[in-house]
């Protein structure tokens, strides 16, 4: 009975976690009436598959995996709750919400070692997981290379140069004909935002896809991999980037060097992974 309650907790964290980016990136203060109670379910379904998951191993801490991952999802979220009670911010919300639907889907599935009734359904979920991180790939390569172009406008602003500016050029100004073609500063910083929020969207479906399917080859030991674990690090990484991007509007070059940063990272995760114990035998996956 206990995957039941686990699979409602797992659902209603996913909707919570997608609630709290619009209350905490939007800023928008309705947004806690819709999150907070959803959490709050989402995090009751959790504690009661919990009692009942030890009842059921007949033992009280958690000794498996995939115990040890529903708990750790558990005590995030119910720190999360403190926080908010205390000191009345969702802030946090960001992070421990989506972490913890991603602790709890892979328990959710159940014991079974194989979680898809045909092959068809199960190359679907490799294709969307691979196409999710490529597409988490390339949204972050436009948002660096916005910030950059950003950058480049900006210092054509400083030179007087106020042709793509849209303003009146002074006497004796020459327009530097090759630049015109940058769109003005507004735009190049909402392109970057919005590409990086794409990004993040991207990479949570492409995590939660892998997830699933190393639950049907590895199971719960999934976790165990050091560059699975630097996957969901890079991330959090990457929520935290969007949070300090909103809440200190970082603009221009930091923003810039912030996006190269992760995207440079994002490489060195990505490549690990290749070498990972997971994603190294390709016919695990049925790639081969």
């Amino acid at each position: 009975m206990f995957l039941l309650w686990l699979r409602v907790a797992a659902v209603l964290y996913g909707v919570a976690g997608l609630l709290a980016i619009p209350a905490v990136l939007g800023n928008r203060p309705k947004g806690h009436r819709f999150c907070l109670p959803v959490a709050l379910g989402a995090w009751f379904f959790h504690l009661v598959a919990t009692v009942e998951m030890m009842a059921a191993a007949h033992h009280l801490i958690p000794v498996m995996a995939d115990e040890i991952a529903s708990t750790l999802g558990l005590a995030i979220v119910a720190i999360f709750l403190l926080i908010f009670f205390v000191w009345r911010t969702i802030s946090f919300g960001l992070f421990a919400l989506p972490l913890a639907f991603l602790l709890t889907v892979v328990p959710a599935i159940g014991p079974n070692h194989y979680a898809f009734g045909s092959p068809l359904v199960r190359n679907g979920w490799i294709a969307f997981h691979v196409v999710m991180l490529l597409a988490a790939y390339a949204a972050l390569l436009f948002s660096m290379l916005s910030s950059f172009l950003y950058l480049v406008q900006e210092k054509r602003l400083k030179n007087k140069d106020w042709t793509k500016a849209g303003m009146t050029p002074r006497p004796k100004t020459r327009p530097r004909g090759f630049l015109t073609w940058l769109p003005p500063l507004a735009t190049m910083d909402q392109i970057a935002r919005s590409t990086l929020m794409l990004g993040f969207f991207c990479m949570t479906a492409g995590l939660f896809a892998g997830s699933v399917i190393a639950k049907e080859d590895v199971g719960i030991h999934y976790f165990a991999d050091p560059k699975i674990l630097l996957s969901f690090v890079m991330w959090g990484l990457y929520v935290a980037i969007l949070f300090i991007r909103r809440n200190a509007g970082l603009r221009g070059r930091r923003a810039a060097w912030l996006s190269s940063g992760v995207f440079v990272v994002m490489l060195c995760v990505w490549a690990a992974n290749l070498l990972g114990s997971v994603h190294s035998s390709a016919h695990r996956f049925g790639l081969k």
